[in-house]
């Protein structure tokens, strides 16, 4: 019976989610529901006690998912700052580990709504508070590793706010560039095969290989930060 209910719970909360990635929280609904679903609307009143919290459903779902994302990867092991932040990336290049979509949503849910927008500022907080501790795991400065952690954390966000589009070759023509950016040290060759391999399936091979060729073409140097 609680099976049962968990399903019933999740199928509608999927349902909202698809809603809100689609057309906003506003579009998020009762009724609206109950159509994509195929069902009365009075099967909502046995699961939920209202349309608030279905909503709260979704934000905590958005945290389960994207904040707690964030997090693991910041703490995953890695030898290197570079292999670290390369954890990182796995966040902003599989919807899996971490939905953009949904992000793009509940941060324009935050801007009509105070109690939400404060939900997104404490996950803020927590994010970069993680990114910063992956910096100062790999003996950054306190002040460095979280503008380190700014620089990396608030571009991602700003591509996602501003629902930037762009091709998977130049994505992952960039991503030693951002790497050597954000870190002050370049990727090495086995740095993005490791990364390459874990998004072989999202990305066409030739393209992958170009990534690795043009970090081949550079000059090797140890990829921990230096002199510490």
């Amino acid at each position: 019976m609680k099976d049962d209910l968990a399903n019933n719970q999740r199928a509608w909360i999927d349902a909202a989610y698809e809603l809100l990635v689609n057309a906003g929280v506003g579009a998020v609904k009762i009724v609206p529901l109950a159509r994509k679903l195929n069902t009365s609307r009075t099967s909502f009143y046995w699961l939920f006690k209202d349309r608030e919290e279905i909503l709260a459903a979704l934000l905590a779902r958005w945290e389960s998912q994207n904040t707690r994302a964030v997090i693991d990867q910041s703490e995953r092991y890695a030898a290197s700052i570079v292999e670290a932040t390369l954890n990182v990336f796995d966040c902003w290049f599989d919807p899996a580990v971490f939905d953009s979509e949904f992000e793009y949503a509940v941060r324009s849910w935050s801007l009509q709504d105070p109690a939400v927008a404060e939900r997104v500022q404490r996950a803020d907080a927590e994010r970069l508070a993680a990114i910063q501790a992956m910096f100062s795991r790999f003996g950054y400065p306190a002040l460095e590793a979280d503008t380190r952690a700014r620089t990396v954390y608030l571009l991602q966000i700003g591509y996602i706010s501003m629902h930037v589009q762009e091709s998977k070759d130049t994505r992952v023509g960039r991503v030693a560039e951002y790497v050597r950016i954000f870190t002050g040290q370049p990727c090495t060759e086995s740095d993005l095969a490791r990364f390459a391999a874990r998004h072989r399936t999202r990305f066409p091979a030739e393209e992958l290989a170009a990534a690795r060729q043009e970090v081949a073409d550079g000059s090797p140097i140890d990829a921990r930060h230096p002199g510490r």
